[in-house]
């Protein structure tokens, strides 16, 4: 694995990563239900940096979840797309159309042709980030499917997508560390797995604290349950937002 980016990588001044402000929590609505999602994100108004729409909401409701969603704050739409660079060109050109939404995943499997693709349909819309390796799936579960282990796969992964044009990479909180030193600075990292101090890791196997995902170089946090699930939503995402 080389230590350093190859020339041909695109300078920071032409990639559109973006800023958490002073509020890097970007808040999972994972429910199944629009109404539901809504009242979650009229409540969180102003007190999250940024609203994640994923599958579920997006399978339900399509475009209508993230207008919705978008009239609360800026949307990370969460779809995951992978196919071939053409299709995922086309897809993201259309979801570019959307109001609200700032950032939109790929996965990084899909090589580096699709990544540019996709960089190339969203274009100055967004930040496109490129998803390494789920945080679900232990090496156990990667060796099962005759794939190397998370630490090897993310941060191959990693190197070709932003080697690729992409501005963005979503990886768990454990792989920061040696991705941000292998991509650069100016690499915008939203890592999921977050759990506060004393809480369970749910289905993430590689989950780590806010306060230590921040530390070892992430942009944005992913926090979902801890803070949706909680009784005073509000005050949870305070408290987390405190810890930082």
């Amino acid at each position: 694995m080389p230590d350093h980016l190859p020339p041909g990588r695109p300078d920071a001044a032409d990639r559109s990563a973006p800023s958490a402000g002073t509020n890097p929590i970007i808040v999972a609505i994972d429910v199944p239900d629009l109404d539901q999602a809504v009242s979650l994100a009229s409540r969180l108004e102003g007190e999250v940096g940024m609203f994640k729409v994923g599958l579920e909401l997006f399978g339900g409701y399509g475009p209508a979840a993230v207008e919705r969603i978008a009239e609360y704050g800026p949307v990370f739409l969460d779809l995951k797309l992978h196919d071939i660079p053409t299709t995922v060109e086309r897809a993201t050109r259309r979801l570019s159309q959307l109001d609200g939404v700032e950032m939109l995943t790929i996965h990084a499997t899909g090589g580096p042709t699709m990544v540019a693709a996709a960089v190339e349909g969203f274009g100055d819309a967004g930040t496109i980030l490129a998803v390494t390796v789920l945080t679900s799936l232990s090496d156990e579960e990667l060796a099962r499917v005759n794939m190397p282990p998370a630490d090897t796969q993310v941060e191959a992964l990693a190197f070709m997508a932003v080697d690729a044009g992409a501005p963005g990479l979503v990886c768990a909180p454990r792989d920061l560390g040696r991705v941000r030193s292998l991509v650069g600075s100016d690499v915008a990292f939203v890592t999921p797995g977050i759990r506060p101090a004393g809480e369970g890791d749910d289905d993430h196997a590689r989950a780590a604290t806010p306060t230590r995902a921040m530390d070892d170089g992430a942009t944005h946090l992913v926090i979902g349950r801890p803070i949706t699930r909680a009784d005073d939503p509000v005050a949870a995402a305070r408290a987390i937002l405190a810890d930082l």
